[in-house]
């Protein structure tokens, strides 16, 4: 691919944390003078914080419902009778406004979603309603049924208040019991397959790893990654028809204010065109399976700002440095553009992803 943009804005930055070898431990110490990552954030537990429709609420109580395979009309009917004991969105007033939402997954595009009504100001609403899915039963057999509850605020903003889900391969259609109501905890979040809760846009982007960026001085140099965000397509509208639209980056398990770099905010479009490129240096060979690019694309209004969606690009392991973390969760999508840059140094590797949910890393000071 020929480079020959015109490159509107560019940007540097350090990976802070090839400086300090290997170990996670030695990030710990850090912490205060360099505004570096303490081993909380690497180890991954900040990252119950839920950006976007996600909210910041926890997952609590129990959801009552029955499903049943109507051979007569060829439909899989879910009742849905009531929730309790829910997270509370008005923590003073101690309530939310609550709806169930169902999915088939993995077909959910298909089969589409269904929802119930909201029930408003409660943490224990009745529903009784039935969610019906046209569908033969043999491909049933090949879904899981995601049962999902969520808090509906005055702007029609979700947030997320638990979620069952059925495999339904396993399930003895046959038995009567599984036709009686049934009580199930709500849990938090599960694969990431079903964080995409509805079409959140692409972005069309470039990476390339330049291993030496000082030819022939080989011994001390540290390589580079660049990132250049070219534009994003068909991005959510979530205030009528304003977006005003920008990215930002950061390099995990650093999240310190240092590493991160974002481009210019691109207004009145949902198909912004940023063509910026961020320059990461100090990545030796072997950070670049530690490490992780975190893209995530923010609607700037007034004085805030709102998650649109995200990428995760590196290995997808689950580990950075011998700690496990949530963060390294790429799809196999975003693990194939990070083994091309990684294999074709001093290359552009471009690729359109699919903007995805995140849960986002709380950023140290």
């Amino acid at each position: 691919m020929s480079d020959d943009r015109e490159t509107d804005t560019a940007s540097e930055s350090s990976y802070q944390l090839s400086r300090h070898k290997k170990s996670p431990s030695s990030l710990t110490n850090l912490s205060s003078s360099s505004g570096m990552t303490s081993l909380s954030s690497v180890s991954g537990s900040v990252m119950s914080v839920y950006s976007g429709d996600f909210g910041s609420l926890e997952v609590k109580g129990n959801i009552q419902f029955a499903i049943e395979y109507v051979e007569l009309l060829k439909e899989l009917h879910v009742f849905v009778a009531q929730c309790k004991d829910l997270a509370a969105a008005d923590v003073k007033k101690q309530r939310s406004d609550p709806y169930v939402k169902a999915y088939l997954l993995p077909d959910k595009g298909k089969m589409g979603k269904k929802k119930t009504v909201v029930v408003k100001k409660t943490l224990n609403p009745v529903y009784n309603e039935i969610l019906r899915y046209k569908i033969e039963k043999q491909i049933l057999k090949t879904q899981k049924l995601n049962l999902s509850v969520w808090h509906r605020d005055t702007f029609k903003r979700n947030s997320f208040l638990g979620e069952v889900e059925l495999d339904l391969e396993t399930w003895d259609w046959d038995n009567k019991q599984n036709k009686q109501l049934r009580w199930y905890p709500l849990k938090r979040k599960t694969a990431p397959v079903a964080l995409e809760t509805e079409n959140r846009g692409e972005m069309k982007l470039a990476l390339q790893y330049v291993p030496e960026p000082v030819p022939g001085k080989k011994l001390s140099t540290t390589g580079e990654v660049h990132i250049w965000v070219k534009e994003c397509l068909d991005l959510p509208l979530l205030r009528g028809s304003h977006l005003n639209s920008f990215v930002k980056c950061t390099i995990l398990p650093d999240t310190s204010r240092k590493s991160r770099q974002k481009t210019r905010a691109v207004g009145k479009t949902t198909n912004p065109i940023f063509n910026h490129t961020m320059v990461y240096d100090g990545f030796r060979p072997e950070d670049l399976t530690e490490a992780c690019v975190e893209l995530t694309v923010w609607d700037h209004y007034k004085l805030t700002n709102q998650f649109l969606g995200g990428l995760r690009i590196g290995f997808g392991t689950g580990k950075s440095y011998g700690t496990e973390v949530d963060w390294m969760d790429s799809t196999s999508e975003e693990v194939a553009l990070w083994e091309k840059m990684v294999n074709s140094p001093n290359t552009w590797i471009e690729a359109t992803l699919p903007l995805r949910m995140l849960l986002i890393a709380k950023i140290s000071k």
